[in-house]
């Protein structure tokens, strides 16, 4: 049985992949598993973003939900994390989000959340996954009154946004703001939201179409914020992805702020006020190398998890630490959330630059990034991990890692996603970089072409 669920969630070309049929399946399969301990008519939320095919989805999962006997509320267009929210606080047994976030116009996904807000874990999406390959006979129908309803939650988005309101201690008055909203999720809630916290704000992509979601635009791409910012004298950027999970930043010269240093501000400043919880910030093993000097000097310790959000929160949820995330600007704050929120995010990095007096490049040069270099060899199935014993490989990388010293780093590791190996440089010394990083890879190259 192939895997249908990924680190975050089923993904996959919508229609033709993600098909109706599994959608409708997956709607029958978490019905049933999430919804098993509950003494009354089971209660669904299903949020969804502005793709296309979106409706399509939204439409086979109700069906599906509904057919063994569970109620589907529509949340309609909202952000990952407003599932998130509305399904821990207004009693709902489980949540569904359809989207594919940062992917283009042809992909979507499904993300299933518990009743807590939180996603699943793998043993549960296992459960699901079993019933909807293995054994979609085993899911008994209702029919006659026992089939479940659908109905519309018609406030979700000014529920949202209400909540997210109520996170800023401060007001963001006197602040002008650029907001790209990848004409995605946040489409429709960002404005309202950093209007109602005060700011002036101008909104760039936020006219979806159904086709135009992430389409060079967003927290993937952001040359068009970048030059809005500096060229209309902006105190700030932010960018979303296309559910509204992640957020990047621009300063006022119009330069990239990513999720490390993003990361690195709010880490500081939570410090500073008391709030940082066991006095650590959470990243992952390809956060910059400069986020770990920074902390080092700031005297903020730090967690390293593999790459995903999920491992972050695992960490995070296990040590009792209250902020992670990932360069992407996929970021935690688990007194707030219970996911990623990157209007959540936004807003509280604007807090601090109002807060703090200065511009917005002077908060950010907290954090010096180190340069990276990546290049990736392609492997078979037979050369994964073993790879890893060659004396060659080691030797090659033990001596780089002793010519960069404290001021640089090697990180080699197999992609999740792809046959691939990924071979990542940083450090300050352009020139040996670029020679680390070229013979790493050739080294790894002989080894796989043996």
């Amino acid at each position: 049985m192939g895997r249908l669920f990924g680190t975050d969630g089923a993904r996959g070309v919508a229609i033709t992949e993600l098909t109706c049929e599994i959608a409708m399946l997956i709607g029958r399969a978490a019905a049933l598993v999430l919804t098993n301990e509950t003494d009354k008519k089971p209660c669904i939320f299903i949020g969804k973003d502005t793709r296309i095919s979106s409706d399509v989805l939204e439409a086979a999962l109700c069906a599906g939900i509904c057919s063994v006997g569970a109620n589907a509320v529509r949340l309609g267009v909202v952000p990952t994390p407003a599932v998130a929210y509305l399904v821990r606080t207004k009693g709902a047994d489980a949540g569904i989000m359809i989207s594919a976030s940062h992917n283009s116009v042809e992909f979507n996904g499904i993300k299933l959340f518990a009743s807590t807000g939180y996603k699943l874990p793998d043993a549960i999406e296992e459960e699901i996954e079993k019933l909807v390959l293995d054994s979609p006979k085993d899911m008994p129908l209702k029919s006659n009154t026992d089939i479940g309803r659908i109905t519309d939650y018609e406030a979700a988005q000014d529920d949202y946004i209400d909540y997210i309101a109520s996170c800023i201690d401060s007001n963001l008055n006197g602040t002008y703001l650029a907001l790209d909203c990848a004409n995605g999720s946040s489409s429709g809630t960002a404005k309202k939201l950093f209007e109602k916290l005060g700011a002036r704000v101008d909104m760039l992509s936020a006219e979806p179409d159904g086709t135009n979601i992430n389409d060079n635009c967003g927290s993937t791409h952001m040359e068009n914020l970048m030059a809005y910012v500096k060229e209309h004298g902006c105190d700030a950027g932010l960018a979303f992805d296309g559910d509204a999970d992640r957020c990047l930043a621009v300063d006022e010269n119009g330069c990239l702020i990513d999720g490390d240093k993003l990361i690195a501000i709010a880490a500081n400043a939570m410090k500073n006020n008391g709030k940082l919880k066991n006095n650590t910030a959470v990243v992952t093993v390809m956060s910059n190398l400069g986020f770990f000097h920074f902390a080092k000097r700031e005297g903020i310790e730090t967690a390293a998890t593999k790459v995903g959000d999920r491992y972050v929160l695992e960490e995070m949820l296990a040590k009792g630490y209250n902020i992670g995330g990932e360069q992407s600007g996929h970021i935690i704050f688990l007194d707030h959330a219970t996911t990623g929120d990157g209007q959540l995010s936004g807003a509280k990095i604007i807090e601090i630059l109002v807060n703090s007096g200065k511009k917005m490049s002077e908060v950010a040069s907290i954090m010096e990034s180190f340069p990276q270099l990546m290049l990736n060899v392609r492997i078979k199935p037979e050369h994964r991990n073993v790879w890893r014993d060659d004396d060659k490989v080691k030797a090659v990388m033990n001596l780089y890692e002793e010519k960069l010293g404290e001021d640089g780093r090697i990180l080699v590791r197999e992609s999740g996603t792809e046959p691939l190996i990924r071979v990542m440089v940083e450090g300050k010394d352009a020139d040996l970089m670029e020679e680390a990083c070229r013979n790493i890879t050739a080294a790894i190259e002989e080894f796989v072409q043996k």
